[in-house]
């Protein structure tokens, strides 16, 4: 276990970088190891303290009893972009968690057009309803083995004693309503695509196939729109369940219909003018 030395007792750090950290509520070594340097340095910048990517290999150093600048080369370039990453304008729902950042980055707002992956999506968002996303994101890998790989077609076959089965599996959501929702949304996913040729046909039409660029700023993204309430209401005629016009609004920025990142987030600049 790390120990509890206090900052003033540790090597690379000054009165002032002792002061912010003391001001975020990092008092000793072992809070630096429970936060991680970079961390850390994404909790001073986002109080507005001026830190810079020294103040991260000082911490690191600080953890390892050596100056900083001994640390190794490798790990000094990995700090550093990592730190660099973790510093980058984002929606404010991004938060810290990892998890989350990393699927906000990469995930929320690209267009999906593959059928498997649009009801991978709709079943989560299902899954989510009244809980957090993170919850959701979490349970990704879980539900994916639970829900075979979210293939509508062997989901669809599902009876009452693999519902039964998939209500005691402590790795997802254990909600009778929403895992039978699953299957009912399955079969009614089957028959879009049987209809349509793809879902994503019947999904993406409601855009007129191309996504609506949003230029929203933090606190104005909307819970639903005239589009999603056209889409809830036309998708509950069809069968499925746990489609409410704010359910459907959250899959469709998931799944790139819209770009809400907001304008000062990077990825709304990199997702402004996607491609099929």
């Amino acid at each position: 276990m790390p120990s509890d030395k206090p900052l003033t007792k540790l090597r690379n750090l000054g009165p002032t970088s002792v002061q912010w950290l003391q001001a975020v509520g990092v008092r000793t070594r072992a809070d630096i190891a429970q936060l991680g340097a970079v961390a850390i340095y994404q909790l001073l910048k986002s109080h507005g303290y001026p830190a810079t990517l020294n103040l991260v290999y000082a911490l690191e150093g600080a953890l390892r009893n050596i100056e900083w600048n001994r640390l190794p080369a490798p790990l000094k370039r990995r700090l550093k972009a990592v730190a660099e990453q973790t510093i980058k304008p984002r929606c404010k729902w991004a938060g810290t968690d990892p998890l989350y950042m990393r699927y906000h980055d990469e995930e929320w707002g690209v267009p999906v057009h593959a059928d498997r992956k649009l009801f991978e999506f709709l079943l989560l968002e299902g899954a989510q309803a009244g809980l957090s996303w993170i919850t959701i994101l979490r349970k990704r890998k879980a539900y994916r083995a639970a829900f075979d790989g979210f293939d509508p077609v062997r989901i669809a076959r599902y009876d009452r004693r693999r519902v039964a089965r998939l209500l005691g599996d402590a790795g997802i959501v254990r909600n009778r309503l929403k895992i039978e929702s699953a299957v009912t949304n399955a079969r009614a996913f089957l028959a879009v695509q049987s209809e349509f040729g793809r879902f994503d046909r019947y999904l993406w039409g409601f855009v007129d196939g191309r996504p609506i660029i949003n230029r929203w700023r933090d606190g104005e993204v909307p819970a639903h729109t005239a589009v999603s309430d056209a889409l809830s209401k036309d998708l509950a005629k069809r069968g499925f369940r746990f489609v409410g016009s704010t359910i459907c609004y959250a899959f469709m920025q998931a799944i790139g219909m819209v770009n809400d990142h907001t304008t000062r987030c990077f990825r709304h600049r990199e997702l402004k003018a996607p491609h099929r």
